[in-house]
């Protein structure tokens, strides 16, 4: 299902000059050198302006321009999608947020992880590392996910669940088990089941579409991280990595398709009449839930507030309702209840994309007539 779509910014109730500046600062870093190529769309009240689109898909110099439906690996962004899975099966009444994880997957106990909460991992309080410390020998070997789930299982916390707030996508590994295993079904079949189809977002998979490879955008890598470099084989644009379907950061999505998912959460779990979550779950997802933590530092509460799955809280120009996500692969999506406001960013440069994702932000939030 597509968004109405308007051409005039005060349709929709932003102020033309202000994205003009959102605008001209991704013009700026294109022709800079400084931005490989990026889509800008932002909304209002459900009516979206068209998908603005900056710089070139494809790294070689001769490589062909973004365009709108350009598709796009949005790294993070996948994970409050993979948490809304888990809270769409609390609705149902499969399981509770804090029912334990060896509850659903026994062999997690191992290291002393009984204590594990499913709200733990979804809050990033679980003491859980961001990934195995074998991240990226177990991508040289082209391990399949079962391996890093395994291989989950058998770590030690870094500490006591509950007691920090502390960025890990193992956790994201764990609810995509535990999802598979009370649906019986592969992780991108659940997201495909539960909202994709519903929602008609034909662009969107966790995982490679391999009828639609020829549309993705290829990544600019950085010289190292987890994202690999150009020396390996198991980097961002790999075909292992486009078909591994990480439940921490492998969906590929394209603008405005995202924005329809962005538009569910503002909406309360619907979109143009087709209900996917419930207003209890979405209002769930999208408030602070670590403010609540009682074994958690008041520092950490302030440092970060953290709902199920969504950062929320955060941008210097948004209301204090305010939930999105970012990428490493240079993406960022937030959605402002307040002004009823959502902004999706998608680039294919990680680096360039750093320093322009808050000053977009801003741009955008000062547009807000």
């Amino acid at each position: 299902m597509k968004m109405k779509t308007v051409d005039d910014p005060e349709a929709v109730g932003f102020l033309r000059e202000g994205l003009e500046v959102a605008h001209g600062l991704l013009v700026e870093a294109v022709e800079a050198g400084e931005l490989l190529g990026g889509v800008l769309q932002v909304a209002r009240k459900g009516v979206a302006l068209p998908v603005a689109c900056f710089g070139w898909r494809e790294v070689a110099e001769d490589g062909d321009s973004v365009e709108a439906d350009t598709i796009f690996l949005i790294a993070s962004i996948t994970k409050p999608i993979v948490c809304a899975a888990v809270v769409k099966l609390v609705e149902q009444g499969r399981l509770c947020l804090d029912d334990r994880v060896v509850q659903y997957v026994p062999e997690f106990a191992e290291a002393g992880k009984e204590r594990v909460t499913i709200r733990h991992l979804l809050t990033h309080t679980s003491g859980l590392p961001d990934m195995i410390p074998e991240n990226h020998q177990f991508r040289a070997k082209h391990r399949p996910l079962a391996d890093f789930v395994a291989r989950i299982c058998e770590l030690e916390l870094l500490f006591a669940p509950g007691t920090r707030i502390s960025y890990q996508s193992a956790g994201m590994a764990m609810l995509g088990e535990i999802v598979e295993r009370l649906t019986g079904q592969i992780l991108p079949e659940v997201l495909r089941a539960m909202f994709f189809a519903p929602l008609g977002l034909v662009d969107t998979s966790l995982g490679r579409q391999e009828d639609r490879r020829e549309r993705e955008a290829e990544i600019r890598l950085p010289d190292q991280g987890d994202g690999g470099g150009d020396g390996t084989d198991w980097h961002w644009n790999s075909d292992y990595w486009r078909n591994f379907s990480a439940p921490w950061g492998g969906m590929l999505t394209t603008a405005a398709e995202l924005m329809v998912l962005c538009q569910v959460f503002l909406a309360g779990g619907v979109y143009k009449g087709v209900r996917v979550l419930s207003g209890a779950g979405v209002a769930a997802m999208t408030r602070d839930q670590t403010v609540e933590m009682a074994d958690l530092s008041e520092q950490d509460k302030l440092r970060q507030r953290r709902g199920l799955g969504w950062r929320v809280g955060e941008g210097d120009l948004s209301s204090s309702r305010v939930f999105g996500h970012g990428g490493a692969t240079g993406t960022e999506i937030w959605v402002d209840p307040e002004s009823e406001v959502a902004c999706v960013l998608l680039t294919n440069d990680p680096q360039g994309a750093g320093p322009l994702r808050p000053r977009i932000a801003n741009a955008v939030a000062a547009a807000v007539l």
